[in-house]
Parts: C-alpha cells; sequence; structure tokens
C-alpha cells in the first residue's frame, strides 16, 4: 500500500478521493466510508480530506463485476483490508496533532494578536504520543465490564430454598487443581474459627421424616475431626496460618495422595478448555432464560449457556479438587434412607418393574447396603448416615448454596444402584457423578412460572427470585473461578454463540 494523504489541518468541502487498485483507477465505496470514518474525529464537521491510495491485491481476490463500466469493485477479505488501511491511516494522523494550526480571535481590546494570525502549536508537545493506542470503532466496542457489580448481590433473598444464607461465614470455596496445574488445590483462605455455625435455612418442601413442610438445613463447618492416619494414602497437614483451606473444608485441610484421586485431578486438567475457561472468567451475566439456560456476554459475543450441565461440572470438579475437605450441611431432623427409597421407586423416573421384587424388600435392601458405606461415605464425602438408617448430614460443596432437596429420594435411589462399589476410581468417579447431578441447578426441580396462576405467581415470587439470585450470584461467579470447562463443551450444545456484534453491524449496514 502506498499514497498520500492530507493531515488535520487541510480539509475541502468534497472529499477527494483517488483509489488505484493493481495499477487501475477504481472506486470502492466500503473504503471511501472506512476512511472517513477515521477523519471525521480529527476534521471539523461538514469537511473533508485529500487522499491517494495504491493498493496491491492479488488479482484473483478483486471483483471487478459490480458495475457495467468496471469502476468499482469489490475484493476478498474485505473486512481485515478496511481494518489494516483504518489502522495505518488513523497511525499517520496521530502524529499530526504535533503541527496542527488553529486559527485565534482576540478577546481582549488592545491586544497584539491579529484576528487572522495563524497560531501553530509546539512540535516537541507532551501531551500527544504518537501510535499509543488504536481507536476502537463501534462494532468493536466493548460496552460491558465483568468486574462491574451489581446492588442485588448484596440483598440476598429470605427463604432461599437454594441458599443456606449464611450470615456468620465469610471464607469462599476455592476449589482447585494441584501447584502447578492450571488451579492451585490449595487456594489461600481467611483464617476460621474451630467451629463455625451457619444460620438456618428453611425448605419448603415435602420430605419424609425431618424435613416436612417448612423444615430447616443448618449447616456447620465441622472442626477438625479427623485424626492422623499411620498409611500413606493420606496425611495431614499442620498450618497455623491456615492459608491452605477451602470453604467446604475444615480448618485443618487433608493432603489428599490417593492414587485414583490424584488421576481424577490429572484427567480433568487435562480435557480443560483455555479459551472457554477465560470466556468464564471475564463474562458479564446477562440474565436467566430459564432454570437450565442462561445468557451472559464475553467481549462482543453473547452466549447461550447450560446452567444445569455448567453447574453439574463444578460440583464434580469441586468433589474431585476438595476430595475429603468437605464441611457439613446438617438436616435439622434425621431423613430416614427407607421411606426415601419408598419415594423414589414410586417415581416412574426410578425404572422399577414387578419383576425387580417387591418396594419395600428394595428399599430395606438399601438402606443395609448404605448403612455399610457408612464410614467410607463420612470420612471421603461428608455424606452422614447413623446408625439407625437416617440422612443426617450433606456436604458443604459452596456457600451460600443448598441443594433441590426435591431430588434426594432419586439421588439416595441412585447412590445404592448405579455407583461402581468395586472398583476405587470408579467409585469415586461415579459417586462424585451422581452427587455432582444432585446438586445441580434442574428444571423438574424450579416453580416453572409460565404455567401458574395468578395467585400461585403471588406465593412464588419470592420463590423465583430466590433461584435466580442463586444462579447469577452463586453459581456463575464460582463458573468464574472454579470451573475448568471441559473441550465437549464446545461441541455438545451446551456453550453456545447466538449473537457477534460485528455481524449485527453487518445487518444493520444492509438495512
Amino acid at each position: 500500500m502506498k499514497g498520500y494523504i492530507t493531515n488535520a489541518n487541510y480539509s475541502v468541502k468534497k472529499c477527494i478521493f483517488l483509489l488505484f487498485i493493481n495499477h487501475r483507477l477504481v472506486e470502492s465505496a466500503a473504503l471511501r466510508k472506512a476512511i472517513e470514518t477515521v477523519y471525521a474525529a480529527y476534521l471539523p464537521k461538514s469537511t473533508h480530506p485529500f487522499l491517494y491510495l495504491s493498493l496491491e491485491i492479488t488479482p484473483q481476490n478483486v471483483d471487478v463485476n459490480v458495475h457495467p463500466t468496471k469502476h468499482e469493485v469489490h475484493f476478498l477479505h474485505e473486512d481485515s483490508i478496511l481494518e489494516r488501511v483504518q489502522q495505518h491511516v488513523e497511525s499517520k494522523l496521530l502524529g499530526s496533532n504535533s503541527s496542527r494550526m488553529y486559527f485565534t480571535q482576540t478577546l481582549l481590546p488592545g491586544a497584539d494578536c491579529s484576528s487572522n494570525e495563524v497560531v501553530k502549536a509546539s512540535a516537541n508537545s507532551s501531551a500527544v504520543t504518537k501510535g499509543t493506542s488504536d481507536k476502537v470503532y463501534a462494532h468493536q466496542m466493548v460496552r460491558t465490564d465483568s468486574r462491574e457489580q451489581k446492588l442485588d448481590a448484596f440483598l440476598q433473598p429470605v427463604n432461599n430454598p437454594l441458599s443456606t444464607g449464611p450470615t456468620e461465614v465469610t471464607t469462599e470455596v476455592n476449589a482447585g487443581p494441584p501447584e502447578g496445574a492450571v488451579r492451585p488445590q490449595d487456594a489461600e483462605m481467611a483464617d476460621v474459627s474451630d467451629l463455625v455455625e451457619m444460620a438456618d435455612a428453611q425448605e419448603d418442601t415435602v420430605m419424609p421424616g425431618g424435613l416436612s413442610e417448612g423444615g430447616h438445613l443448618s449447616s456447620d463447618t465441622v472442626p477438625s475431626r479427623k485424626r492422623p492416619r499411620e498409611d500413606m494414602d493420606i496425611e495431614m497437614e499442620k498450618d497455623d496460618t491456615r492459608k491452605d483451606m477451602t470453604a467446604a473444608c475444615t480448618p485443618r485441610r487433608r493432603i489428599i495422595n490417593l492414587t485414583s484421586v490424584l488421576t481424577l485431578q490429572e484427567e480433568i486438567s487435562n480435557l480443560a478448555h483455555a479459551n472457554l475457561q477465560e470466556m468464564l472468567r471475564d463474562h458479564s451475566f446477562v440474565g436467566c432464560v430459564s432454570p437450565q439456560w442462561a445468557l451472559a456476554q464475553y467481549q462482543t459475543k453473547l452466549y447461550l449457556l447450560s446452567t444445569t450441565k455448567l453447574s453439574e461440572e463444578l460440583f464434580y470438579q469441586i468433589l474431585i479438587y476438595d476430595f475429603a475437605n468437605f464441611g457439613v450441611l446438617r438436616l435439622s431432623e434425621p431423613a430416614p434412607l427407607y421411606e426415601l427409597s419408598m419415594l423414589a421407586l414410586e417415581d416412574p423416573e426410578s425404572g422399577w418393574t414387578e419383576e425387580d421384587g417387591p418396594k419395600e424388600g428394595l428399599a430395606e435392601y438399601i438402606v443395609e447396603f448404605l448403612k455399610k458405606k457408612t464410614e467410607m461415605l463420612k470420612d471421603y464425602f461428608s455424606l452422614e448416615i447413623d446408625e439407625e438408617g437416617n440422612l443426617i448430614g450433606l456436604p458443604l460443596l459452596i456457600d451460600n448454596y443448598v441443594p433441590p432437596l426435591e431430588g434426594l429420594p432419586m439421588f439416595i435411589l441412585r447412590l445404592a444402584t448405579e455407583v461402581n462399589w468395586d472398583e476405587e476410581k470408579e467409585c469415586f468417579e461415579s459417586l462424585s457423578r451422581e452427587l455432582a447431578t444432585f446438586y445441580s441447578i434442574r428444571k423438574q426441580y424450579i416453580i416453572d412460572e409460565a404455567n401458574l396462576t395468578n395467585s400461585q405467581n403471588e406465593d412464588s415470587d419470592s420463590g423465583s427470585t430466590t433461584w435466580k439470585w442463586t444462579v447469577e450470584h452463586v453459581l456463575y461467579k464460582a463458573f468464574r473461578t472454579h470451573l475448568l470447562p471441559p473441550k465437549h463443551f464446545t461441541e455438545d450444545g451446551n456453550i453456545l454463540q447466538i449473537a457477534n456484534l460485528p455481524d449485527l453491524y453487518k445487518v444493520f449496514e444492509r438495512c
């Protein structure tokens, strides 16, 4: 590209643009408009520049069949060529401010300067730096900031069925990979007391036993309840500064050296998609489409995200990276496993048939089976079952979040039937997957606002506000720092790009 252009001191009433492409005089409306856009920031209103440009473009990339006289042309990769020309012209004009000329007018009588005197600015003015920044055009401008906070982030809804609503706990979950990987396994956390008690959260659901209508969940961080082991698989870390902890762990963190857990952590790290991770880290939350889907903006693109799948993957990764380091969501009253199993078997989703035998017998088998696994479930997953076969505690994975307890019966059933209890690695993986599915946001357990009457809508207003607040300020906040999105999310439709600002500008220009 060669040419001559006028600086900001020269202007005429009509733009004079001489364009040669491959030594042939032609016209390009798109290139003329792009250059005039650059000059608009430097020249007075209704004035224009003079330009002579000569471009060398591969003949195969030039389309001359636009006008019968072949005077106007289009060319391939037009957007990139226009952007390069704009940047080059902009870089030349940035230096012209050091020699700008201004006409001054005498305001005070007796002043020496004439009204027609030309004053030149100092050439060595330090106020202008040449080529330090490129101009951002409207179709490339990012108008949001992912660091901005909304006021309602500090106004947590009352009676949140998906939130414990803690008022005393100030720590946050930091689930991460081992040191040297994408995320640190043991992130820094503020000092916590030996025993942290969290406020009760009301759960307006009908559950057996203690989880009756208006039942309560109280979540407390359990003190150092695990003693050092003699084997080499699990070690206890004693750190008075208490830096290596997460909000879901005990005040004294356990260092896990189990090969199966380290292998699962490595698999998650290897499957992580760097670009998706950057998008989730710097996204701006737009809003909830439904309990299953939400909109988020990243730079100039708008994405449709599957909250269900993202939250499921988030909880799975927390379960693997914070393995055996969870606090406990304590149920206010024990929930009998037998009644939970019976509720699950009554659900068509369970797939029970008469050939499987009586439901009562299956429910008793599930209770006895899980009672045998009580020690392991409590030690590794903070899933507590008492001697009578009652569920009394669930793992605390992230602050301000309680799983949808409507899915608890099906979770208990799948815990006994779908987990591979024979192999260590497969056991931890399948059990973590079932827990993650239970903790994830699922549409069937959220009130459907579209199908409610007016009276029902009034009763559910606070409930709908609650789950939306939890999705935006708990889950998507956790996605920023804790989630390593796997590569298959780019192919299975869990993250979809639905709009792009430059493409929208092209549509508007055609209109």
